[in-house]
């Protein structure tokens, strides 16, 4: 429910027309209706964490919901030199995307019995946070990568927002003229394209982007197998390697 309320409200601050092959809920109705819609749904998991009567959790998934609005404004505030940092981009990852799977891993370790500070809940936490961040990178990197018809949405919806994701930033470290293309937001005419031209002239962005989420994925998988061996957590490896060889 946190998770599609924050899409809902996204698709609006986005002015985003399709999600996932559909029309956004504010392009069927209205931004207003759709902004209700994304408030329904956090009040309704706000109640059903409420009744879950664990204050450690509630607590938990309250910060979860702190990070998504702090990554949020951190995407729009962002001052231009910042929008060259690969940390600031990593970390604007962990807040919009990866905070919500940790904490909510780290949750489930809570609920199954396990103490806040425990190997178990530590190692679930560890786990949401590079499965999260394994996914976005993967979703980053796809955006240039696989045709809009594949996604559901539209294809270089980031740089149409003025963002910079790992592909750019890694070919931007290759060439400097990229720099002033991004600090800018792309703004002017030309930028985009510019920028594309750029990003499949270099011979290592994308496979150093590529890494990068294989690595997220690997330290997933390291987090889980310091979890009894089970049949769900032998799923939860075959789901942390979907997600970085995935097409859409």
């Amino acid at each position: 429910m946190i998770h599609v309320a924050s899409l809902i409200h996204d698709d609006v601050l986005d002015e985003a027309d399709t999600r996932r092959g559909g029309e956004a809920v504010h392009k069927l109705y209205s931004n207003k209706v759709a902004v209700l819609a994304g408030d329904y749904l956090l009040a309704r998991a706000s109640v059903l964490l409420a009744r879950l009567e664990n204050t450690a959790v509630v607590q938990i998934m309250a910060t979860a919901l702190e990070s998504l609005v702090a990554g949020e404004i951190m995407q729009l505030k962002s001052k231009p030199e910042t929008l060259l940092e690969m940390e600031s981009y990593l970390r604007k990852s962990y807040y919009k995307t990866a905070s919500l799977i940790c904490y909510a891993c780290r949750s489930t370790a809570l609920l199954g019995g396990h103490a806040y500070g425990s190997n178990v809940a530590t190692a679930c936490e560890e786990f949401g946070f590079h499965l999260g961040l394994a996914y976005q990178i993967q979703d980053d990197i796809l955006d240039f990568t696989a045709a809009e018809s594949v996604l559901g949405k539209p294809a270089l919806a980031d740089m149409d927002l003025g963002l910079s994701a790992a592909p750019i930033l890694y070919a931007a470290q290759e060439y400097d003229e990229l720099k002033p293309l991004i600090m800018r937001r792309f703004k002017n005419s030309g930028d985009k394209e510019m920028a594309l031209e750029t990003l499949y002239k270099s011979e290592t962005a994308m496979d150093k982007a590529k890494q990068l989420a294989r690595f997220h994925a690997q330290r997933a998988v390291d987090a889980l197998i310091r979890l009894p061996q089970s049949e769900a957590r032998d799923s939860l490896v075959r789901l942390t390697n979907l997600v970085v060889t995935r097409k859409k």
